[in-house]
């Protein structure tokens, strides 16, 4: 307001300058006063074109504001009242250059927006996400969907039966709150195509493939011999005797989602406490689950991390020479665990990205699981594998017992800890031992060290868990962060951070 009248008071100022202007041209033109006529004679004088203008531009200066108003249903700007002060006085030339000599006033800036772009060949709603274009890790004729509260069932069966789609499975997760539905598509028409179908109408909340996970880890290979405490290299690179001086993980609930383990492994005897298996049908022990879950809980010949924590072990990966796991095995694992109140979750596999399995883990993580994952064995020229990569979960890659990085661990910004993971003893199905290598078993060490920090403090966060892994690591120097993360794993000292806390 104060720049508006400070402005009005130029206009009445260059106004009054140019009347009294005009007035003295006038009088210019006169002449001198002549001596007063006699009465009888009379004469006017006319306005001259300045004087014309002297009197109609002020009056247009001062009317356009106000006939402005009248069209535009609101107040003027001072721009705009400018501009036509300056067309009143100059006229078409006025207009013309009132935009240069008074422009537009600039909004001040807005925070830039950080903008996701879509995953390529993904329908542009972000619920209903189709593989992205090279992506095959996915079971080619299945489709996993969630179904709006208010779908009634006759709709949804004329749906299913429309885009010929048969109901394999359904299950309520608690985790989240949906039911997901797994369907077989029937007339082999390709899963982008079937979720962009499935896009369309408004009957299905969201829609994406069931994806492939694989275990992280190399080939193992049986111990020659029969296995003795020096042979297990761990027991001192994690100065596991001290350690377990001072708690052995006493009556934690570690979740271990793999294959199936050997619950009657002498090494395993009494760890294992529940198991559930997520794919059905019969299993036979398979090397992986048994070892991850040796690496945490082995407590005969062998001495794992975390010897007194308790097992509860979920199926999520066959018993085949792939041992693939889904993505809806993996979520009704997750939710198992959750119902069993884990405390920690250990995922020594890696695989694409998936919605679905994301959202799980985001609220096993707020509901207080600490979530571990092998960051992955496909090499330093790998993309980030899941669900390693994702921010509620502790990426761990391997070292060897020189704290040499295994060279096809995956790097990138996703590890968050090192910890052992070349050329492990741990046991093997029928009473048997391995010696395996891979950021799976790495993993499996760090959820048992999760273990031990809650054993000591069963209230901390998973926050809290993970800052007391990564901030009690050993840098190695010249490690860089993208190789190792934060260090070598220290369980250790972890624990005694924890209990000054």
């Amino acid at each position: 307001m104060t720049r508006l009248l400070r402005r009005a008071g130029w206009i009445v100022a260059l106004t009054g300058l140019l009347f009294t202007a005009s007035l003295q041209h006038a009088a210019a033109q006169i002449g001198p006063l002549p001596t007063p006529p006699p009465p009888v004679v009379t004469s006017s004088t006319a306005l001259t074109p300045l004087g014309i203008y002297a009197i109609a531009a002020p009056v247009c200066a001062a009317v356009s504001p106000m006939i402005g108003t009248l069209i535009l249903q609101r107040e003027m700007t001072v721009t705009e009242v400018w501009r036509s002060t300056l067309g009143c006085f100059l006229g078409p030339v006025g207009w013309a250059i009132s935009p240069l000599l008074f422009p537009d006033a600039v909004p001040a800036a807005q925070p830039a927006r950080a903008i996701r772009s879509p995953q390529r060949g993904s329908n542009n709603n972000g619920r209903f996400r189709a593989p992205p274009r090279l992506e095959t890790r996915f079971v080619p004729n299945e489709v996993l969907i969630v179904t709006r509260t208010a779908l009634r069932p006759a709709a949804r069966d004329a749906l299913f039966r429309r885009l010929q789609l048969t109901v394999l499975e359904t299950q309520n997760f608690g985790l989240t709150g949906h039911a997901v539905y797994r369907l077989r598509i029937d007339n082999n028409a390709p899963v982008a195509q079937v979720i962009r179908a499935l896009s369309r109408g408004g009957m299905i909340a969201s829609a994406q493939p069931n994806y492939l996970y694989t275990l992280a880890q190399a080939a193992a290979a049986p111990a020659d011999a029969a296995p003795v405490p020096a042979v297990q290299y761990v027991i001192d690179k994690l100065k596991l005797r001290d350690l377990h001086k001072i708690t052995g993980g006493d009556d934690v609930v570690v979740a271990v989602i793999d294959s199936a383990i050997d619950r009657a492994h002498p090494d395993l005897a009494g760890a294992v406490t529940e198991t559930f298996d997520a794919l059905g049908g019969s299993a036979s022990p398979h090397a992986h689950g048994t070892g991850m879950a040796g690496a945490i809980a082995s407590h005969a010949r062998l001495t794992g991390i975390a010897p007194r924590a308790r097992i509860v072990a979920v199926r999520a990966f066959d018993d085949g020479a792939s041992a693939a796991g889904t993505t809806f095995a993996i979520l009704k694992g997750l939710d198992w665990a959750h119902q069993r109140n884990a405390k920690i979750v250990n995922m020594s596999f890696a695989g694409p990205a998936d919605p679905l399995l994301a959202e799980m883990l985001a609220r096993a993580n707020a509901a207080g699981m600490v979530l571990v994952a092998a960051v992955g064995n496909a090499g330093p020229r790998s993309p980030p594998l899941y669900p390693a990569a994702y921010r509620e979960v502790i990426g761990v890659t391997a070292v060897d017992a020189d704290d040499t990085l295994f060279a096809r661990a995956n790097r990138g910004p996703q590890v968050r800890l090192a910890a052992p993971g070349v050329d492990i003893l741990v046991p093997s199905p029928g009473s048997a031992y391995q010696i395996t290598t891979g950021t799976s078993v790495a993993a499996a060490y760090v959820s048992g060290a999760a273990a031990l920090i809650l054993a000591r403090r069963p209230t901390a966060t998973p926050a809290e868990v993970r800052r007391l892994l990564t901030s009690t690591a050993d840098r190695k120097a010249g490690a860089r962060a993208v190789d190792t993360g934060a260090g070598v794993l220290d369980p250790l000292q972890a624990v005694t951070a924890a209990d000054r806390r």
